[in-house]
């Protein structure tokens, strides 16, 4: 039998194993569905219009690279090799780049073989662009012109309630030293705590768990979630993050220990990573062999991985170039007033009954 006219279907659980019923009697249930598609069709449309060029690049790949994450991996049996699904499209991308195509954006799938909660999903939906002759702060200036177009396509408004809270997209968003943000929610100036131990021993001097986290870069990307990022409800960028945590970014100019690299939040969730990338293939190789030594040091960790074929690309001369990731779904929670990313994707993946 379908769900009563009136009430529609109430469980929560059964709402996301049949989303066509969920469909059928749930009006929140479409307009979600109509919206994700509009915002879809709207992104497509903002980044057509600044001249991009919209590409597809492959699913399956030899070397789960271009993010930190677990994949999930496969065996191509015709070629008789193991593949991975991607965690990111950015070395295709920037290989685009490589071959003279400046303005290049994809919509797609990324995999991640990672835990479940109200903001990951195992599969999820990103858009990632790159600008030949950019860097990070012209992304940012992107960044916010895009989210305040995208609301007033959608909504008809620059503002939204969220979690109790009224969300104002409209540009300029505030940008904030990593730095001093953590200085100010934490008391700890991870400069001065150059090596794992002192930035644990800070961490736990002032009260904060350390959890699972063993390298310096996780040490830190823990300080910031725990301290910093629930207080960012407002759109805002952070940005200058270490180079030990930002392997593809360039370094800041006059700095020897900072990238160029920000990431956005609104309502205490990432929305979007970005940098003005790096594009020496000789740092760029050294920065990805610490990778792998980190690897094979801290194995429970997610790191980033070398791939060579992408630094051999580098080596035919990749232009200064900014680049974004953005995440689909995410903007759906903000957009559409929910907390959960199973309410805006589909077909959320879930455990056997």
């Amino acid at each position: 039998f379908l769900p009563e006219k009136w009430h529609g279907l109430t469980d929560v659980e059964l709402r996301y194993r049949q989303r066509y019923l969920d469909l059928i009697s749930n009006d929140e249930a479409r307009r979600i569905a109509i919206m994700r598609s509009r915002l879809i069709s709207g992104l497509r449309r903002f980044m057509d219009n600044l001249g991009f060029m919209e590409v597809e690049t492959p699913m399956l790949v030899s070397i789960a690279a271009g993010g930190t994450a677990r994949p999930f991996s496969t065996y191509h049996n015709a070629l008789g090799r193991d593949f991975y699904l991607r965690i990111a499209t950015e070395l295709y991308l920037k290989r685009l780049i490589v071959g003279g195509m400046e303005k290049v954006y994809e919509i797609g799938r990324i995999f991640r073989n990672e835990g479940v909660d109200l903001t990951h999903n195992p599969e999820f939906t990103m858009m990632e662009s790159y600008e030949a002759f950019a860097d990070y702060n012209d992304v940012m200036t992107m960044v916010e012109n895009m989210i305040s177009y995208l609301a007033k396509e959608l909504l008809g408004t620059m503002s939204v309630e969220f979690e109790g809270n009224t969300i104002d997209f409209s540009p300029p968003w505030p940008r904030i030293q990593l730095r001093e943000a953590v200085r100010t929610r934490s008391g700890i100036d991870f400069i001065k705590c150059a090596d794992i131990q002192s930035l644990k021993s800070a961490m736990e001097d002032a009260g904060h768990t350390v959890g699972q986290q063993m390298s310096w870069g996780g040490l830190l990307d823990k300080l910031v979630s725990d301290v910093v990022e629930p207080h960012l409800i407002q759109p805002t960028f952070l940005v200058d993050y270490p180079v030990e945590m930002s392997p593809l970014a360039k370094k800041k100019r006059g700095s020897d220990q900072l990238v160029e690299r920000f990431e956005g939040f609104i309502a205490g969730m990432e929305i979007c990573n970005a940098f003005t990338e790096l594009n020496d293939p000789i740092d760029q190789r050294e920065r990805l062999n610490q990778q792998e030594a980190l690897h094979a040091q801290f194995q429970e960790e997610d790191m980033d991985r070398l791939d060579e074929d992408f630094i051999h690309a580098m080596e035919y001369g990749m232009p200064p170039t900014g680049g974004l990731g953005i995440g689909i779904d995410r903007m759906m929670m903000l957009f559409s007033g929910h907390k959960s990313i199973r309410e805006v994707v589909l077909f959320p993946h879930m455990r056997n009954r």
